[in-house]
């Protein structure tokens, strides 16, 4: 007499507070909320921040490199560096070697930023209410994530 299949295991209920993804997506919003004052007294959007966060790094970047670092289409990033630069933050420059490329540089507005913005910024740190330690350790863990989900989509 054959064996009788064991019957289908009935996974158990999926919770929205189980989801990784909504822990990151809910986490992401609160960062949102919490620098939205922040960003407001230096006059950016967050995404304005990220462009200049990058351009404090290393002027003079090329919109794609600009827009590979942050993870932004062109179709978003040009008109944000449009906004920018009529703000007075930024200039695009066409290299005048590639005419394809355009830089993007720093104006002086656009560095004097810097120093308000980091000091704005330090209270982010307590606000966590996480240790340095606990801080690295979790960014390092949320770029690991990030990292395999965007091999995981490309099947690399």
């Amino acid at each position: 007499m054959p064996e009788t299949p064991a019957p289908a295991t009935v996974p158990e209920k999926i919770r929205l507070n189980d989801l990784v993804c909504f822990a990151v997506y809910s986490a992401n919003n609160a960062f949102n909320r919490f620098y939205k004052p922040i960003m407001a007294e230096l006059g950016l959007t967050y995404p304005q921040f990220l462009v200049l966060m990058a351009l404090w790094e290393e002027d003079g970047q090329g919109v794609g490199q600009l827009g590979e670092r942050l993870g932004l289409e062109s179709n978003t990033l040009t008109p944000l560096l449009k906004r920018m630069e009529t703000a007075g933050v930024i200039e695009r420059r066409r290299d005048r070697a590639d005419e394809r490329r355009v830089a993007v540089q720093l104006t002086p507005s656009g560095r004097d930023l810097e120093a308000k913005a980091g000091a704005l910024l330090a209270c982010v740190p307590q606000a966590t209410g996480m240790t340095k330690d606990e801080l690295v350790e979790l960014r390092t863990a949320v770029e690991r994530l990030r990292d395999n989900l965007a091999c995981a989509r490309d099947g690399d």
